[in-house]
């Protein structure tokens, strides 16, 4: 039985959500910057971490400048 990479706790099959080639609980599978619940395959990751789009993927890891990617407004340290 495969553990969560979050929470290092056994995923029973019930309650496993498959994501990042990994299986995760899905209280477990949330944004590393905001903390948002995510869904399998509805959100990008970086060095095998998952994030919400916009605006936490955006404003680490997009383009900068003004009007670039969507998430001008949210600037955060990395």
């Amino acid at each position: 039985m495969p553990n969560c990479p979050k929470c290092e706790k056994p995923v029973y099959f019930a309650e496993r959500k498959t994501s990042l080639g990994k299986d995760w609980h899905a209280a477990c599978l949330r944004c590393e910057k905001c903390n948002k619940t995510l869904t399998p395959g509805g959100h990008a990751e970086h060095e095998g971490k998952p994030y919400c789009h916009n605006p936490c993927y955006s404003a680490l890891y997009g383009p900068g400048g003004f009007g670039r990617g969507g998430a001008e407004s949210y600037v955060y340290k990395k």
